[in-house]
């Protein structure tokens, strides 16, 4: 059975003292229940004080926003695997459609990232998902199948069931819409047909896939009941302690 996964994506929000106040609510509020990973993704600059306050905490990983795919030298600005396992960083994110749309992501350069995270025993949520002129257009399977095989490409079946892939489709990210349970389903079933397609039914059968786009407390359950749908990757819902636990404890709760 694939275990759910909850992740927070605060993008360019959180301060050291709001990333403290945070915790201190949140982990009051969430507990030590670990029937549904946790993982924190907060920006770079709060990866250590995120460590330092989850360092006894069992049921709740770090991951971070980005990584560049070299290894250490003359990259200004940029922040690689090797330094992010020093930070206890288990998760990273790539390909995220914010990445895609503002800084020029390709398949290819999320490709690099996944791969360099994967050797350096990270595990990558690899983001995928189509613009809602896609959608209109008749397009969405076409553009998943293509976002899968170039960012995936050569990506063995164990590595990949290392990695997450998270589907966000574009025009639901901080819009306020959200997909429908059976529009979610129906993308998250076409991604686990192409794993398997592309790789093996067993590796589609473990991969784990998540939703993001606009997921709060009052949609979670219902999302997060569909079966081919493995979590979240929560964005502005995830910079409220309390809210961020309701999902969380809405997922467990489908668990009995």
């Amino acid at each position: 059975m694939r275990k759910k996964i909850i992740a927070a994506n605060w993008k360019m929000n959180m301060t050291l003292g709001e990333t403290e106040a945070f915790f201190e609510v949140f982990l009051r509020e969430v507990g030590e229940d670990r029937r549904v990973e946790v993982v924190i993704v907060p920006p770079f600059t709060a990866l250590p004080k995120t460590g330092e306050i989850l360092k006894n905490v069992q049921n709740i990983k770090i991951g971070a926003q980005n990584m560049h795919w070299e290894k250490p030298g003359a990259y200004t600005g940029e922040i690689c695997a090797e330094m992010l396992r020093e930070l206890y960083v288990h998760y990273v994110v790539v390909g995220h459609s914010e990445r895609r749309t503002l800084f020029g992501e390709t398949d290819e350069i999320v490709n690099k990232k996944a791969r360099s995270a994967l050797q350096h025993a990270l595990h990558p949520i690899v983001c995928i998902g189509e613009t809602l002129a896609e959608r209109e257009a008749g397009k969405v399977e076409t553009v998943l199948s293509t976002q899968i095989k170039g960012s995936l490409a050569g990506l063995t079946g164990e590595e990949l069931e290392e990695a997450v892939i998270a589907y966000e489709p574009v025009w639901a990210i901080g819009t306020g819409k959200v997909a429908t349970p059976a529009q979610a389903q129906a993308a998250h079933q076409f991604i686990r047909s192409e794993i398997a397609k592309n790789w093996s039914a067993e590796t589609a059968a473990k991969v784990r896939i998540q939703y993001g786009g606009s997921v709060k407390p009052g949609n979670a359950a219902e999302l997060m009941a569909q079966p081919d749908i493995d979590g979240a990757l929560v964005g502005g819902a995830s910079l409220d302690p309390r809210g961020f636990a309701e999902i969380v404890k809405a997922t467990r709760g489908l668990l009995g």
